[in-house]
């Protein structure tokens, strides 16, 4: 194992940016610096790691992906609030504190993008009720950046790679009006938190390389 530090890594963007794959990348990279990671996806399911002893987060998330259950945006912030207090608390800072890296695909800032900027909830209530379930060290991530994506046909079409769903994604199949304004959200949240802004375009090789002219720095040789 790594004597270095634990870091917690965010990889955030709109669907279709990329941000599993690219958590995929960065662990094996890491690990030829013999750095440990885990996977940290959010709302949960981790599948290359393993997720039995978060089942209640992996059910939450059942719930709130499913669009057949109509809900209101502050059910999602409660539902997102009760699967980050279980994932937070009971994977990434026991990984944290044996100098594990903890690589998360999302964190609260999609909460602010989708249900905030996507479904008007107040950015100040999804900031105290997730400060809330989690605490300071995951309101502030050593690594943060965000992948973009402008042009709307190439996302959808990557969405679409993924095959079809047994039921409707909660998020994704919402209309135009939603996801523009979900896509829009980024750059303030980006400004709001100084994260870099990364273009998710071209092969996920050469986007990797962007993340990692931002992550190696923090590195210890």
């Amino acid at each position: 194992m790594s004597e270095q530090t634990g870091r917690y890594i965010v990889i955030e963007g709109h669907d279709g940016t990329g941000k599993s794959t690219q958590v995929d990348i960065l662990r094996e990279r890491l690990a030829t610096y013999s750095i440990d990671s885990v996977e940290f996806s959010e709302p949960a399911l981790d599948p290359k790691d393993g997720n039995e002893d978060i089942l209640i987060a992996d059910a939450l998330r059942t719930i709130i992906k499913n669009g057949t259950l109509e809900r209101n945006p502050l059910t999602d912030l409660f539902l997102f609030s009760a699967a980050r207090h279980e994932k937070w608390h009971r994977k990434a800072i026991p990984a944290l504190a044996l100098g594990k890296w903890v690589i998360a695909s999302r964190n609260y800032y999609s909460t602010e993008a989708y249900q905030g900027y996507g479904k008007g909830l107040d950015l100040n209530l999804i900031h105290a009720q997730t400060l809330l379930a989690t605490d300071e060290r995951y309101m502030q991530p050593d690594i943060a950046v965000i992948l973009n994506l402008e042009n709307e046909t190439e996302r959808q079409r990557r969405i679409d790679s993924r095959g079809e769903l047994e039921t409707p994604d909660a998020f994704e199949s919402l209309g135009n009006d939603f996801q523009s304004r979900v896509q829009q959200a980024y750059p303030h949240i980006a400004e709001r938190y100084a994260v870099p802004i990364i273009s998710a375009v071209g092969t996920p090789a050469t986007v990797s390389k962007k993340i990692w002219a931002v992550i190696k720095p923090h590195i210890q040789n």
